[in-house]
């Protein structure tokens, strides 16, 4: 018999998985308070539910001791640590790239198959060097091309990892990039060199759609953003469209997955969609890569 959905106790109509660390009741996003353990309700942070003014209301079984988020994560202290550290990762190499040159960019960056002259040789991931793929998606060399994304990834990010926790939320963000180097690496001429996060950042924006459509919440503001970035990415010049759709496909994909997996069997869906997905992902490159070296 599957398990009975928990639903949060100010707004019914919301499934949630998160509870909150004083009176164990179940709350939805909108009603998390980060406290110094998880998170509290509104109600127990405005006092109303403190000691001496009677019972909690009845909620799920005791896990006050460790609160889960909806994709099933763990609720912790800082829901958006490794949003700091991916924005940090990302500026540090793009301080290093503005030291070191266009070198350290044309060592890195994605190319199915080229000739490099400062290298003397050809380079590429179909040489190879499939470290391109991961690579390139911390790479930046124009200000406003890092400042737009390292933005977007601040504003999106934080309640995404808050939201699925940090394991799966790293998960998402480093398919969502691979995604993107990949239909990038299977459709833009060889030759091309493409970097940046913007496969990551696309691959965050439509798993926050499918988190709020899950969530029951307005769905206009981010259809909205996301009909605005692909306008953008469809109309302007020197935008690497392959890297922003590739993204959005496998976040979306994966995110769907993430939040609604039965509880019951929900690390074997959450983790066999990621697994499928990187297959699929390695299958694109693979063709690709006998198609330039064949």
């Amino acid at each position: 018999m599957e398990d009975q959905a928990v639903c949060c106790y100010r707004h019914p109509q919301r499934e949630t998985g998160i509870t909150c660390t004083r009176c164990e009741r179940p709350i939805c996003p909108e009603c998390m308070i980060s406290a110094s353990v998880g998170f509290q309700c509104p109600e127990c942070v405005g006092g109303r539910a403190s000691a001496g003014s009677g019972p909690a209301a009845p909620g799920p079984s005791p896990r006050a001791s460790q609160p889960r988020t909806l994709a099933g994560g763990a609720i912790t202290s800082d829901p958006r640590l490794l949003t700091k550290i991916l924005i940090v990762l990302n500026l540090v190499i793009w301080l290093v790239a503005l030291g070191a040159g266009d070198r350290f960019v044309d060592d890195l960056d994605l190319v199915g198959r080229a000739y490099d002259p400062g290298a003397g040789d050809i380079v590429g991931v179909a040489e190879g060097q499939w470290y391109r793929l991961v690579t390139s998606v911390f790479l930046h060399q124009q200000v406003m091309h890092i400042a737009f994304n390292m933005l977007s990834l601040w504003w999106i990010g934080g309640p995404l990892e808050a939201a699925l926790g940090r394991v799966r939320y790293l998960t998402l963000y480093l398919l969502s990039g691979l995604g993107g180097s990949a239909l990038s690496y299977l459709l833009a001429a060889q030759n091309q060199p493409s970097l940046g996060a913007s496969g990551a950042i696309f691959g965050l924006l439509g798993a926050t759609a499918v988190l709020m459509r899950r969530l029951q919440y307005d769905m206009r503001p981010v259809i909205a953003l996301l009909a605005l970035n692909l306008l953008f990415t469809f109309t302007w010049s020197g935008i690497a469209w392959q890297a922003h759709v590739g993204g959005l496909v496998v976040g979306t994909a994966v995110a769907y997955g993430m939040v609604h997996a039965p509880r019951q069997r929900r690390a074997l869906v959450q983790w066999g969609t990621c697994a499928v997905a990187l297959l699929a992902m390695i299958a694109v490159i693979w063709v690709r890569t006998v198609e330039l070296t064949g």
